[in-house]
């Protein structure tokens, strides 16, 4: 138990989140609320989505949609949104292009859960443009090509479940007499 001794309190606690008084917390830092959007991490996989579907190009970054139809139905995730970050060497050197799919990521961390279809593979490439422009526009670049490609959560039909009669009628929806 000699390794026991060489902690020291001071450098472990700078692994924790600092309070407002500035001293260390006593717990560990809190998970994200949100949960993070499956990942795709095989070539394969992006290779597919790029011969086989569909892509859109905006000044900040070019998306690549592919719906998945029942090919992973096998899966309880078949419905699930899954993404994947790539930046060629085009856009810079390793820092430039890490600092590129790191931005990436924020933006689809944003948008994706809330605005993209479910069932498809999305691939964001970034572009040397994606390391300076404004992130409000990477964000609005990300909507634009969701929307351009279809590819974007369409909300709920306002007819499809109809209002049991006398719930939740308002007056100006009853006839006039």
């Amino acid at each position: 138990m000699g390794f026991a001794t060489a902690w020291r309190p001071s450098v472990a606690a700078g692994c924790w989140r600092l309070d407002a008084s500035g001293d260390a917390s006593a717990s560990p830092p809190e998970p994200s609320v949100t949960k993070p959007v499956p990942r795709l991490k095989r070539r394969p996989e992006f290779l597919r989505v790029a011969r086989d579907g569909r892509s859109w190009g905006r000044p900040g970054l070019v998306l690549q949609v592919l719906s998945r139809g029942d090919q992973d139905a096998v899966s309880p995730a078949a419905d699930a949104i899954r993404v994947g970050f790539t930046t060629s060497r085009k856009v810079g050197n390793a820092v430039a292009r890490n600092r590129a799919r790191r931005r990436l990521r924020e933006v689809a961390r944003m948008v994706l859960p809330t605005d993209a279809a479910f069932g498809r593979d999305y691939v964001l490439i970034g572009r040397p443009a994606t390391i300076v422009r404004p992130f409000s526009e990477l964000v609005a670049d990300l909507r634009a090509a969701l929307r351009r490609l279809g590819a974007e959560r369409r909300p709920p039909v306002a007819g499809a479940a109809p209002a049991a009669a006398g719930e939740g009628s308002s007056p100006a929806a009853e006839p006039r007499s």
